[in-house]
């Protein structure tokens, strides 16, 4: 009843709707419905037809090729029949994929997908349980325009492309529904393009993976986890982040801390299981699992006071060199550590104790793993072809080619999806000024104009713009930083002003600069006081992040405490200085993990901090200080509130580059409260410096970066100062202060204190 050649195609996997020759289809002969059912099944010896509901049995034939199948049912009614197939010794019933013909894609899912704009197209492309005619499964959508087939892999197939072929629809969609399978299924696609070439990819929207170095994609649901975090949601929800204190604690979770390679992982049943091995360090160490680290990251974070943890990036990547930036799976959460319900529980256990979680996110550029999305369906789909505008070479990587609608939606979904359904509270948007110069890091001849003639990548500025549109639109109360190193306008400005729509930007220059500064031997310092006050002149062009980050500690840098100069002792206070002045400086912040402690060495991304130093008083001054800055900083309004406003700011004196000293006020105009500063960047102390204040009154020191606890000199104020009538620095009044080596002073005017 069908042409050789048509079964042809079908053997050959050659057709692009296997949907017009295999499944049930209907005949009218003398006014009667009979219907031909039709398979294709490689591995078959015998195959017969069952329906279940009528009790009946019909075998099939083969037909042109010993394995594609068909009989003949005189039934007016044909749903959910089974086929009952013999496989040599081995049976097996199954439902047929083919039967169930109706799409799940809308027009209008697939009309928003090829404008751009489907938000929310995770809920539908990549691989979802659902339930069609009463029949349970999961259904599959891959986009892959230019491939000639595409079918399934998997465990439910023995890995055999030609069982499960797909449908392509008109927009290069293709899908299937197999039923019986569910979670924890592994799958690839079996992509061929027009040349014949085969290749084996991953899902691009797949919400898990295996553990490295295995490739295929699982599948997961992702709505199944409890959440207990609705309090801390709606809290977020009416926030203005930048009136908020923001202290962030970045971690790479690799590395953070590791368990013996034979201690098991506790699952949330009580079971243990193997844990992942980390590569390097292989057979003495393990991963820890995302409940893990939920039970001993969190607390520790608490103690040490940071308002935000902020994870190097957690997608699936295949390379843990990589740290996480070269991403294969966007959708998925790193396998590396667990599931996606414990990536959930470690998220959740955070907010229910008032920390939230930011996630690097990487849409500046992907690897050329095979599995990933390099030339995914046998033509450059992602990246651009010219690789002058879609190839970094310097990183071995690809470029998002951003003027594409369905690229561009992929991008924009995946943010919205880790807000959605992982509940975090922030991205870090990493290597943004990749994304936004058509030249980064290309020499002359080896990039391409735009449409203006210029270098600014016009289309990923316009899709650094619709990302952030649409994350705040559904998600007020989150922060979007970027990580952009250049003079680009209008970075953490509105969207609707010609900004990229950031909330906050990182500021390089401002770490360059103290960087800088405190590697300089004290004694020239007084040559070099513009590093400390040069970025007042641009601090409020942008809402700017202070950070010192994971890449001021690798590549020959040096940690934190080995950039200081001097003996032990002033490498510490230095340190303390400089996590002080950042502290009451403007600007939301970021330390880097281990950079609480005071490391030694630089950071291994193969190893565990070296938390043995915490035996050590100065390490454990070290970390006191640091709690209490957060303290300090997350108690005074005036340290964050007007982060971002002129009149948050006041210098005293900045010009004092003699005794490399800086005073500054810090403002909360709304309650009328303010804080004065007071460094000294020598360890040259000073018995009576004068500073100008604008009230009288007595100035008690609430914070002294000198003190004893932490290690220091304990020089200072006795608890604090009486002003004089005395002007000074263009103010009425004056405080007497001495001032500690390498230190900061943080005084604050005691209304309730009557002179004596």
């Amino acid at each position: 009843m069908i042409a050789p050649d048509q079964i042809d195609r079908i053997v050959g996997n050659q057709h692009h709707n296997p949907f017009e020759i295999l499944g049930p289809h209907a005949l009218e002969e003398n006014g009667i419905t009979t219907w031909v059912v039709r398979a294709y099944l490689p591995k078959a010896t015998a195959v017969v037809v069952i329906l279940p509901e009528e009790k009946l049995e019909y075998p099939m034939y083969s037909v042109h090729h010993p394995q594609f199948f068909e009989c003949k049912i005189e039934n007016s009614q044909l749903s959910n029949y089974q086929f009952r197939i013999q496989e040599g010794d081995r049976e097996k019933i199954i439902y047929d994929p083919y039967a169930f013909k109706s799409p799940q894609l809308t027009d209008f899912d697939l009309y928003l997908f090829g404008e751009g704009n489907h938000h929310r197209i995770y809920e539908k492309m990549g691989a979802h349980l659902t339930e069609i005619e009463g029949v349970a499964g999961v259904y599959f959508a891959l986009w892959a325009p230019s491939a000639r087939n595409v079918s399934l892999l998997g465990d439910f197939n023995s890995w055999d492309g030609r069982e499960h072929q797909m449908r392509k629809g008109h927009t290069g969609i293709w899908e299937l529904f197999i039923p019986g399978l569910g979670v924890g299924s592994a799958y690839k696609y079996e992509v061929k393009n027009w040349d014949g070439h085969i290749y084996e990819k991953s899902d691009p929207y797949g919400f898990q993976q295996e553990v490295r170095p295995k490739t295929a994609s699982i599948v997961a649901d992702l709505d199944r986890y409890q959440w207990q975090d609705s309090a801390w949601l709606e809290k977020r929800r009416h926030q203005e982040p930048l009136k908020t204190p923001i202290s962030v604690y970045e971690v790479h979770l690799g590395s953070w801390l590791h368990a013996a390679a034979d201690q098991p992982a506790i699952l949330p049943n009580g079971e243990t299981s193997p844990a992942v091995i980390v590569a390097e360090l292989k057979p003495h160490a393990r991963f820890l699992t995302y409940r893990e680290l939920a039970e001993k990251l969190i607390p520790y974070v608490k103690e040490l006071g940071f308002t935000h943890i902020e994870l190097l990036p957690v997608a699936e990547h295949p390379f843990d060199g990589s740290w996480g930036y070269q991403v294969t799976g966007y959708y998925a959460c790193t396998s590396r550590y667990g599931t996606p319900e414990d990536f959930m529980y470690f998220v959740d256990r955070a907010h229910q104790h008032d920390i939230g979680i930011i996630v690097d996110w990487v849409p500046g550029h992907f690897p050329k793993d095979g599995h990933g999305l390099a030339f995914f369906d046998g033509s450059h789909l992602y990246e651009h072809a010219d690789p002058r505008q879609g190839e970094h070479k310097e990183w071995g990587t690809l470029v998002f080619n951003y003027a594409r609608n369905e690229v561009r939606n992929f991008l924009v979904s995946n943010a919205l999806f880790w807000f959605d359904k992982y509940h975090i509270d922030g991205i870090r948007v990493d290597a943004v000024a990749s994304m936004l110069y058509l030249d980064y890091n290309r020499k002359p001849g080896e990039w391409v104009a735009n449409r203006y003639g210029g270098r600014e990548n016009v289309d990923a500025a316009d899709f650094l713009r619709q990302v952030n549109h649409v994350i705040f639109s559904y998600f007020p109360g989150i922060l979007s930083i970027a990580e952009e190193s250049t003079d680009w306008p209008m970075v953490s400005w509105p969207t609707y002003v010609g900004g990229l729509g950031f909330n906050m930007k990182w500021n390089m220059g401002w770490m360059h600069d103290m960087l800088d500064y405190f590697h300089i031997d004290p004694w020239f310092r007084q040559f070099h006081q513009n590093n400390i006050t040069f970025s007042m002149m641009y601090a409020y062009s942008e809402n700017y992040m202070l950070a010192l980050s994971h890449d001021e500690v690798v590549h020959g840098k040096s940690n934190m405490l080995g950039k200081m100069p001097g003996d032990e002792w002033q490498k510490f206070a230095n340190m303390r200085c400089l996590y002080t002045y950042m502290f009451a400086h403007p600007g939301k912040k970021t330390l880097f993990m281990s950079m609480e402690f005071g490391q030694w060495s630089e950071w291994n991304v193969w190893a565990d901090l070296e938390w043995h130093l915490l035996q050590y008083k100065p390490h454990q001054s070290m970390k006191t200080f640091v709690s209490d800055l957060n303290q300090l900083y997350q108690s005074e309004p005036a340290l964050y509130a007007q982060d971002f406003s002129r009149d948050g700011f006041e210098w005293i004196d900045c010009s004092d580059n003699r005794h490399s000293v800086v005073s500054f006020l810090r403002w909360d105009h709304e309650s009328g409260q303010f804080v004065v500063v007071v460094c000294n960047f020598t360890p040259q102390p000073h018995a009576h410096y004068r500073v100008g204040v604008p009230t009288a009154g007595f100035y008690q020191e609430l914070f002294n970066s000198d003190s004893k606890q932490y290690g220091g000199s304990n020089m200072g104020n006795l608890g604090g100062k009486w002003t004089e009538e005395w002007s000074f620095h263009g103010r009425p009044y004056s405080l007497d202060m001495c001032l500690p080596p390498l230190a900061v002073l943080i005084f604050k005017l005691d209304s309730q204190k009557a002179y004596p």
